[in-house]
């Protein structure tokens, strides 16, 4: 058997970065960016006011104070946006808004509550300091300045600054195109009563979250049921749209595996166990005439979702251009004693949380892989090393937080939509 290890050595040395494109803005947002992004303009542009208040030359109001406040004429009124040009001459003020341009001569700003709100003439009750209140041109970004830099992955706040710069479009690494199909004549879809021998469809919509958690776009595809035929067309016809596919079931050594049956033809497909528990059956390869990824994995819901987290999220966040692919292992305190088997990679499912600044893990549910519920309760998988047999209670072990557990990174910005359906 290959170790996990092996395995997902293989996949990410077939998996590249999608090639750099320009998107829109808002388009480029949970992308990672492929180019240096320079300002053109400093930021702000120009002096612009802090706060509402009156424009003066500070000079003229050191005397100011609640007794004796210093009464100016107010010369002119300067909203946000105008374009209107003032100079504020020896004995004057303006009016002014946030935001809007400081006028010639003014060296502070004196805000509204410091005065009598005066329209024709206005006392001031306080002085300003020096440049109170004024937002210099390029103080937050100086024209030519790096603002954002290749390998950044775009949040709100990088698209917020690049809208500031006038950037409305970026080069960035788009996200992959994902495909999920669940096969099965067993399946049925949720919502439909499951007849005898049947059983609802949880792995396509689960992988279809995850991988859109991952960052991709997705678009799940109905069930196929256990035919040859039918499978491949599924495949073929989804190929035009897929910059990776996602299989669930038929990949064991059963009668009616007819994913393995299929795509092991096409010699393309690589299939074996890996020494792993849950997810010990697994495929790898390639398909169609650009040599699109496809995983094929078990279908057992935990063990499907395992795989996923272990072998499929690394390639969707190295085909976005992210690394590390992988989520960091982090290590935590066993609250209960543990055991596995040799030469097997055991992943069991834990629910986490902090103790005196120390990480604790504690098992949820038995370690089946049909046990869904427990997987739900969890947010992260206790991962038990090949040599390693038992664990004691109070033991140290390696745990892959889900995203958003205490120990987890955060979520990652999720695709914009997911497409639902497909002509089967």
């Amino acid at each position: 058997m290959k170790t996990v290890d092996e395995h997902l050595a293989d996949v990410l040395a077939r998996v590249q970065p999608l090639p750099p494109l320009e998107l829109q803005l808002l388009e480029a947002d949970g992308c990672i960016l492929a180019e240096d992004v320079t300002s053109a303009t400093d930021l702000p542009a120009w002096d612009n006011s802090a706060m509402d208040g009156y424009a003066v030359r500070r000079e003229d109001v050191l005397a100011a104070s609640e007794e004796s406040p210093v009464e100016l004429p107010v010369v002119g009124d300067v909203p946000a946006g105008s374009a209107q040009a003032y100079r504020v001459a020896p004995g004057q003020c303006v009016r002014i808004m946030t935001g809007a341009p400081v006028p010639a001569g003014a060296d502070a700003v004196v805000p509204v509550e410091w005065t009598d709100r005066g329209v024709a003439t206005v006392r001031i009750s306080r002085p300003p300091s020096a440049g109170q209140h004024i937002r210099r041109q390029g103080d937050d970004v100086s024209a030519g300045e790096v603002v954002a830099t290749a390998g950044t992955r775009l949040g709100p706040p990088h698209i917020m600054l690049l809208a500031a710069v006038g950037r409305s479009r970026v080069s960035v690494r788009p996200r992959p195109r994902v495909v999920v199909i669940s096969t099965g004549t067993e399946l049925v879809e949720p919502g439909t009563p499951p007849g005898h021998g049947q059983v609802s469809d949880a792995n396509g919509p689960g992988l279809t979250a995850a991988a859109r958690e991952a960052g991709a776009i997705v678009y799940r595809v109905g069930i196929v049921p256990d035919d040859p035929t039918t499978l491949l067309d599924a495949i073929e016809d989804q190929l035009v749209r897929a910059d990776l596919v996602i299989t669930t079931g038929g990949v064991s050594a059963g009668a009616y595996d007819v994913v393995k049956e299929v795509l092991g033809r096409l010699g393309t497909v690589a299939f074996g166990p890996v020494a792993m528990q849950p997810g010990k059956p697994q495929g790898f390869g390639t398909v169609g005439p650009d040599g699109t990824p496809i995983f094929t994995l078990p279908g057992n819901p935990v063990s499907a979702y395992v795989s996923f987290e272990v072998f499929v999220r690394p390639a969707i966040r190295r085909m976005l251009g992210m690394e590390p692919a992988a989520r960091p292992l982090v290590p935590a305190v066993s609250t209960t004693a543990l055991t596995s088997r040799e030469g097997v990679r055991q992943f069991l499912r834990g629910r986490l949380r902090t103790r005196d600044g120390t990480i604790e893990v504690e098992p949820v549910g038995g370690p089946g892989s049909h046990l869904v519920a427990s997987l739900a309760r969890s947010d992260a998988l206790i991962v038990l090393p090949e040599d390693v047999t038992s664990v004691p209670e109070g033991g140290m072990v390696s745990v892959l937080p889900f995203g958003g557990s205490p120990a987890g990174d955060a979520p990652d910005d999720a695709a914009d939509e997911v497409l639902d359906g497909g002509d089967r």
